[in-house]
């Protein structure tokens, strides 16, 4: 197997391990291994999101989000294991064991803010694409037309389902636990996709399919429908949407780059969202230079894995995500029972 196919799982291991020696150095953690938050003049105990954290951060969201292995559900491992969800923190003095009022709800803003490296990179990639869309959209290209009306039918489902379901979300999925569940779960249904893909007579390089723009009104919605079962966190929106594009009868590239493209809104979407909601406390507690910087570091790693995916995806198919979901599950697990 060529090493390539390794890359974006030792970026993320190299990244996390990078951002755990920095963190114990310059966030030393007591003896119950929970972070001890600095103390700032006047007595206000604060956690703070320091570069290298952003780093990390923006490599975990850059590599994962358009790979069908579920950013979210990475980012909040990664959280965890940085220590930046705050959770069990005791402010000295206080007596109580309530995390530090704002942070952990900053870094949950930031971690959706920050796709936006990751539509900046898709969008220099698909520039072509986009402009034809844009062109379609003024009545002077068909096909480009087409694609809009595809991606519009596709996009909303998503937008409903978020606004309705946001609060629920956040209060009862975003955890180790159902993070775990749904990499498990999805990485059997990938590897079911692709046996099942193959048993069609479907290979995964040299068929070419229906174009993007040929997509139905409804199998244009049979996607973005699909795309509404990522809110689990772990599940991948990539994921659904290339299962989608797949069932819809998309060659492996042309699944993708139709994920791609889809991301666009609904990424720009939930990030205008969140920075609405919660965009002027994050940068209160969380400061321009790390969110920018964590941004900056998502586009430059998200157009290296976009690259490598469509074309590994050409020639193999799902079976190395699907297992690699599997592997993390198991992992995530045993660590959690220990």
């Amino acid at each position: 197997m060529r090493i390539c196919q390794h890359i974006p799982a030792a970026l993320l291991l190299i990244s996390v391990s990078i951002a755990g020696d920095a963190w114990s150095q310059t966030n030393p953690t007591g003896a119950d291994g929970v972070p001890v938050p600095e103390d700032r003049a006047g007595g206000e105990v604060v956690y703070t999101l320091g570069y290298l954290d952003a780093l990390v951060l923006g490599l975990v969201e850059g590599v994962t989000e358009f790979l069908p292995i579920s950013s979210t559900g990475h980012l909040i491992l990664t959280e965890h294991v940085l220590g930046l969800n705050g959770e069990g923190a005791i402010p000295p003095g206080s007596g109580t064991g309530d995390a530090i009022p704002g942070f952990g709800e900053a870094v949950n803003a930031y971690t959706v803010v920050i796709q936006v490296g990751a539509i900046m990179a898709v969008g220099l990639l698909y520039w072509g694409k986009i402009v034809s869309i844009f062109l379609g959209v003024a009545g002077r290209d068909r096909e480009g037309a087409l694609l809009a009306r595809n991606l519009l039918v596709a996009f909303i489902p998503a937008v409903v389902a978020g606004v309705t379901l946001e609060s629920l979300v956040e209060k009862y999925l975003f955890n180790t636990w159902n993070v775990a569940a749904a990499l498990f779960a999805g990485g059997f249904l990938m590897i079911g996709v692709e046996k099942w893909r193959s048993g069609k007579g479907k290979v995964a390089s040299g068929e070419p399919g229906p174009d993007l723009h040929d997509l139905s009104i409804r199998q244009s919605l049979f996607i973005g429908l699909l795309q509404c079962v990522a809110l689990w966190p772990g599940t991948s929106r990539s994921m659904m949407t290339m299962i989608g594009g797949y069932l819809a009868g998309l060659a492996p590239r042309r699944a993708a780059e139709f994920s791609f493209l889809l991301g666009l809104p609904t990424l720009a979407g939930a990030a205008a969202y969140k920075s609405i909601r919660s965009g002027a406390g994050m940068l209160e507690v969380l400061g321009w230079g790390p969110i920018l910087f964590g941004c900056g570091v998502a586009a430059v790693s998200a157009a290296i894995a976009v690259k490598w995916m469509v074309g590994y995806l050409s020639r193999h198919g799902f079976v190395l995500f699907g297992w690699y979901r599997i592997v993390l599950a198991i992992v995530i697990l045993v660590l959690m029972l220990k």
